[in-house]
């Protein structure tokens, strides 16, 4: 994206809340980032960061009893939370795609996958029946689904884990949408699949010109398709950057961590155990004084369990980043 160039989606202050036994509890607080026209950025973290209520705050899609407490949400320039019902309708499911985590869950399992795709096409493309059905059969052939015809009048139960993802990729795309925010779209696949499932986004984005949120706890994933990484953490953005620099060079002792955890070779022979994170992301309200990762971070000291950090500049090979550590107040350019 130029310097010149408005973003496709820009997130300022983003905060989702919900309701405690003492009063609002912070799930996502002060997330900002923008995603331009055609880019792929990864937002990473573990279970329980914040990233798939972040996702669905993009199209005000947070379940009940959660809300948006704070923060705007723009989409080509337009305010998200200014949005009616109708053109709200038009942006879920045209203007931003989403596969959803489990598609398991996420697809109707008393409708087939000819039916949801058929009405998909005819909301947000306005099509005929006779031709929605035309374009839903070449849409599951542009996502490689085996025997396509036939899977039109399959139920999800019939289908396997990576048609069903093939499925609900197809689902995302049919509207034609400008963003398609992608929920850990390789979750459960073995890696045969999980590699033809990221080679075919790689090749639909290209093709459609998609840019994509990829929502994601895997780093491995994040090295293969994404230019650029946000790391969260606790409701927090921790780390934001080049893909290539966040994975080669982490600025946050969160990143390494995550990037520790990853399994080598070596780390695969038999009775050797595999690196871990030490301990788990808190809960929204019991999270620490100070900043949030300071109980599992080697690196604290006093000052991080007193006060939360702000953004610090932190050069790199790609250019300037940004992290969320007290460790980096001494790199700025």
């Amino acid at each position: 994206m130029g310097d010149a160039d408005p973003p496709l989606l820009s997130v300022r202050g983003l905060s989702v809340a919900f309701p405690g036994p003492a009063g609002d509890v912070l799930a996502v607080e002060e997330v900002s980032f923008d995603v331009g026209r055609g880019e792929v950025v990864a937002l990473v973290g573990e279970s329980g960061s914040g990233k798939t209520l972040t996702g669905l705050a993009l199209a005000r899609l947070v379940p009940e009893p959660g809300r948006i407490a704070a923060g705007t949400v723009r989409f080509e320039g337009v305010d998200v939370g200014s949005l009616g019902e109708r053109d709200l309708s038009r942006l879920r499911g045209g203007a931003i795609g989403y596969v959803f985590q489990e598609p398991s869950t996420a697809l109707d399992p008393v409708r087939t996958i000819g039916s949801e795709l058929v009405a998909v096409l005819r909301r947000h493309r306005g099509l005929g029946r006779r031709e929605a059905r035309a374009e839903a059969l070449s849409w599951l052939r542009r996502v490689a689904l085996p025997g396509a015809e036939e899977r039109l009048r399959d139920l999800p139960h019939r289908m396997s884990g990576g048609m069903r993802q093939r499925a609900m990729l197809a689902l995302a795309l049919a509207g034609g949408p400008r963003l398609l925010v992608a929920d850990e779209p390789t979750t459960a696949l073995d890696v045969t699949i999980q590699a033809q499932v990221l080679g075919l986004l790689a090749s639909l984005r290209e093709e459609l010109d998609l840019a994509v949120l990829l929502v994601t706890h895997d780093l491995g994933v994040v090295r293969e398709v994404a230019g650029r990484a946000l790391v969260m953490y606790a409701g927090h953005l921790v780390e934001e950057g080049p893909a290539e620099d966040v994975l080669a060079a982490p600025a946050h002792p969160y990143t390494r961590g995550l990037l520790a955890s990853l399994p080598s070779g070596e780390d695969a022979a038999p009775g050797r155990r595999l690196p871990a994170l030490e301990g788990s992301v808190p809960e929204p309200d019991a999270r620490p004084p100070g900043c949030s990762f300071a109980p599992r971070c080697p690196d604290a000291f006093a000052r991080c369990r007193t006060e939360a950090p702000g953004w610090y500049a932190v050069p790199g090979a790609s250019g300037t980043r940004r992290a969320a550590c007290f460790l980096r107040e001494g790199d700025a350019p």
